[in-house]
């Protein structure tokens, strides 16, 4: 046996070139016997962001349908939408997350094909009942300040329950089609085979515009006018406020007018109805070593009054405003989130000749629209007291 003159290393079993063939892959590496196409720390970042973003998910969207099914004051029909649209949230993040996150890291899905008509479907189901739900919110919110009165007696269960069972009724007539021939996907399906939705143009169109574009449309509409409508009563209570305490002023005057000309009750002090009169409305106790009065003078009671008016209406102005800034938030934010999605999903089947965007930008568009259903129970807790009681009460913390 000839001894080999090979360096001493060379007799260990050697590792598989693609191992960790830093020069092809950027820095890719072996896991078990798949290939991951990023650097360690890549792998580690997307792992811990895409894990954080699905449980943050999961944990805010249950906490919200607990809320509303737990919490005494917010069992109102009302909420039902809100429900209905953290249950849409909490079943993206638990079917649709978990495999995105999985497909993201690998590069490949390795789920088979079945499983990945099954994710696309719930996917788009999911993604699409939730902005309807948005959009049933809106619709819901606008009829109540348009028409307050009358809406607060169609507002029923079952009418709000049917609108409920009708945007799911649409999500579910959306995403069905490719189940059905509806689609470009290949026959063979291999584990290199990318799991994508179709392509097909007309499916493209059809999905966009009942998902994503139609909604977008009516509840832009909606918020103008919601925020239009706030608006005017804003200014309208702010009117009518200043009329108040300018015909309080009045009153007020002429009192202090008329005082001058009558006697004072013989029990009182001469001076005691001007200076009753000339103190700030605020100023109700007795100064010391003055008697306490047994009854309040008209004056008085009118202060009182005025004082609950101005907190009643500077708590109905604080609400509406808060109102307000939440829909601004809502529809900024869907709108951040979903738009880079569908026009990239509309551009690139209608233009052969457009670059597709780098793996990582369109890894990163698909989930900025994952985030939306993140944000929404944030935004609603947020901006509700009832809710932040809820949730509170839930985890088991003191409120403020």
């Amino acid at each position: 046996m000839t001894v080999s003159s090979q360096p001493e290393n060379q007799s260990y079993p050697a590792l598989p070139d693609s191992a960790f063939d830093v020069s092809r892959s950027g820095g890719g590496f072996m896991l078990a016997d798949l290939e991951i196409e990023m650097p360690v720390w890549e792998f580690v970042l997307t792992v811990v962001c895409l894990s954080t973003i699905t449980v943050f998910t999961v944990f805010g969207n249950a906490l919200v349908v607990l809320s509303v099914f737990t919490y005494r004051p917010l069992r109102i029909v009302q909420n039902f939408f809100i429900a209905s649209l953290a249950v849409a949230d909490l079943t993206v993040a638990v079917f649709v997350l978990p495999f995105g996150a999985v497909y993201t890291i690998l590069g490949k899905w390795v789920f088979g094909l079945h499983l990945c008509r099954f994710w696309l479907t719930i996917d788009i189901l999911c993604c699409t009942a939730s902005i309807l739900n948005l959009c049933a919110i809106a619709l819901d919110r606008y009829w109540a300040i348009s028409d307050a009165i009358n809406y607060a007696q169609k507002r029923t269960r079952r009418r709000v329950l049917a609108m409920i069972g009708l945007v799911w009724a649409i999500s579910v007539v959306i995403c069905l089609p490719p189940l059905f021939g509806w689609n470009d996907w290949p026959e063979a399906f291999t584990r290199d085979t990318p799991c994508t939705p179709t392509n097909q143009k007309g499916y493209v169109v059809f999905s966009s515009v009942g998902s994503f574009y139609c909604p977008l449309l009516v509840m832009a509409v909606l918020n103008v006018k919601i925020f239009r409508s706030i608006r005017s009563r804003l200014r309208k209570r702010a009117s009518r406020h200043s009329q108040v305490l300018d015909l309080g002023n009045i009153r007020f005057s002429r009192i202090d007018n008329i005082s001058t000309y009558m006697a004072p009750p013989a029990s009182r002090p001469a001076r005691a109805l001007s200076g009753t009169y000339a103190r700030p409305p605020d100023d109700d106790a007795p100064r010391d070593g003055g008697a306490k009065r047994s009854e309040p003078t008209l004056p008085n009671d009118d202060n009182e009054i005025q004082q609950v008016i101005r907190r009643t209406r500077k708590i109905s102005l604080t609400k509406e405003r808060r109102a307000a800034r939440t829909l601004g938030i809502i529809m900024a934010a869907f709108v951040v989130c979903w738009l880079p999605f569908f026009l990239m999903y509309v551009i690139l089947p209608f233009c052969p000749s457009c670059a597709p965007p780098s793996p990582k930008l369109n890894t990163f568009i698909i989930w900025l629209g994952y985030v939306n259903s993140a944000l929404n129970p944030v935004i609603y807790t947020f901006f509700n007291q009832d809710f932040s009681k809820a949730i509170a009460k839930i985890l088991r913390r003191p409120t403020k």
